[in-house]
């Protein structure tokens, strides 16, 4: 098959050729020349009825009188009227009829092709193709609206009309295309990526983040919502739901997305000059009415989250201490008397809390000054804080630096380590001798107790579990190990010279 514009080859059942772009139509185009052709003949034809000028008429009925005047003129007694009206009547009739047939094949032909070409989806698809091509963009709005009349489910009919609309520059229309579209149940997967992918290039551009957000939340669509979740602000999610609470609430605040979390707590509505939601929210006693809004890295911000609250909390009591703040002559043991669940302290004049140190047992009152705060954690919440200051003096001219050198000394003499500096063998790994805390052993002394400490070639520090006692006023020399209950007792160190093993003492009796 051969373009009948250019004359190049075409594949069979093609609807325009690839060469020239050429539209290849089943039934004609119907061309003014055709309209004026059957014009003419229709006058052509009311002429012949008798509907033309006088002297058309009269010269036609003298043709016929002067033919029929020869054919009769040897019949007599007929009158000469009669022999000229019959064969100019029966004429007549004839081209009537004539007349008559043809009009109506024209205009049926002519009404036959107009209704093709207004029923075909076919036609009015490759009409709006070619008129896009020739940059008629009415007509091609024209004849997609019409194949869409025939075929409102094809979805691509509707992004064809928004591309004319575009290429028209009348962004209002395609923009409600599209939009038609992203809301049509029908749509494919596909369909509505890109539908929603073209809506979001055009609010990109304006940087109207803000209705991309508003687009994506209103459609309900969780597979187009993840698909571009970095330009959503959905409002902040709360871990406690709001109610009636007996005890301290941690509120954790958390959103969907990249951005940040404001919140406040006396009513007002957040935004960017209100704290920075960083860490849990304590609730504790009262009414608490929180509001939060998301606000991600495009600006874009989420509706207000509110949540109301009422907290009836128990209070959480302070430590009881069995030594209260003095100075102390003798050692002294500081113990908790009342609940030691969840007591954490320090000796920094800091305030407890989770990262402190955990109470477990009898701490010995160290010498000199010190400042101890206990307190009670629970959920987070740091109940009342019991502070005390000691000063424990011992009257004697020992200290526990000399203390720790008489157990070196001991251990050189005994073969432990081999000089001063704590070698033991042919590596440079060394035993060392630590001061820990001054305290009455089994009511036989005040004695410092000093343990002992592996310091390995790579300066790793590890308890070996040998401890030793040094009275506070006499400087007797004994060793210290824990019975089966865990108390310390004295060993002497006479009787035991050779031994080495033992454990070292966390805390007192």
């Amino acid at each position: 098959m051969k373009c009948p514009n250019c004359g190049a080859e075409m594949a069979d059942n093609t609807l325009y050729c690839e060469q020239c772009g050429e539209d290849i139509h089943i039934v004609p185009d119907f061309e003014p020349e055709l309209e004026q052709n059957l014009q003419q003949t229709i006058i052509g034809i009311m002429e012949d009825l008798g509907q033309g000028t006088d002297e058309g008429r009269e010269a036609k009925e003298q043709e016929c009188k002067e033919e029929w005047e020869e054919e009769d003129e040897e019949e007599d007694g007929e009158d000469e009227d009669f022999y000229y009206q019959r064969p100019r009547k029966k004429h007549l009739i004839w081209k009537i009829l004539l007349g008559l047939l043809l009009v109506a094949l024209c205009v049926t032909g002519v009404l036959g092709v107009r209704a093709y070409r207004y029923n075909s989806l076919d036609y009015q698809i490759k009409a709006a193709i070619q008129n896009v091509r020739q940059q008629q963009y009415d007509k091609a709005i024209a004849c997609y609206n019409r194949a869409i009349e025939l075929d409102s489910t094809d979805i691509e009919l509707r992004f064809g009309l928004a591309e004319v609309y575009l290429q028209k520059n009348n962004k209002v229309e395609y923009e409600y295309l599209l939009r038609d579209i992203a809301r049509d149940p029908d749509a494919t997967t596909e369909q509505l990526d890109r539908a929603y992918g073209k809506l979001i290039a055009i609010y990109r551009d304006r940087k109207d983040y803000q209705t991309i957000n508003d687009l994506l939340l209103n459609s309900g669509n969780e597979q187009m919502i993840s698909t571009y979740q970095n330009y959503i602000a959905r409002p902040p999610e709360f871990s406690v739901n709001e109610g009636y609470y007996t005890s301290i609430q941690p509120l954790k605040l958390t959103a969907f997305g990249t951005g940040k979390i404001y919140y406040t707590m006396d009513g007002s509505t957040p935004d960017e000059t209100s704290p920075q939601y960083t860490a849990p929210i304590l609730l504790e006693d009262g009414d608490y009415i929180v509001k939060a809004v998301f606000i991600n890295e495009n600006g874009t911000v989420s509706d207000v989250e509110e949540k109301e609250y009422h907290i009836e909390n128990d209070e959480i009591l302070a430590p009881e201490l069995s030594a209260g703040s003095g100075t102390y002559y003798s050692p002294t043991y500081i113990r908790v008397l009342s609940d030691t669940k969840n007591v954490y302290y320090t000796t920094d004049g800091s305030n407890p809390t989770y990262a402190s140190n955990v109470y477990t047992g009898q701490i010995p009152m160290p010498l000199g000054r010190s400042t101890y705060k206990f307190a009670q954690i629970v959920d987070g919440v740091t109940g009342t804080v019991t502070e005390r200051n000691y000063e424990l003096v011992l009257g004697t001219d020992l200290t526990p630096e000399q203390a720790v050198a008489a157990v070196a000394a001991y251990s050189l003499a005994s073969g432990k380590i081999r000089d001063e500096a704590g070698h033991f063998d042919d590596t440079n790994a060394l035993y060392l001798y630590e001061y820990l805390y001054v305290a009455n052993i089994n009511k036989q002394g005040d004695y410092y107790v000093i343990v002992e400490v592996l310091c390995a070639e790579d300066g790793t520090l590890t308890r070996t579990g040998s401890a030793y006692g040094v009275e506070v006023y006499t400087g007797e020399l004994k060793k210290v190990l824990r019975d089966e209950q865990g108390r310390l007792t004295l060993e002497e160190i006479e009787a035991n010279t050779n031994s080495q093993e033992g454990e070292s003492p966390q805390g007192g009796e």
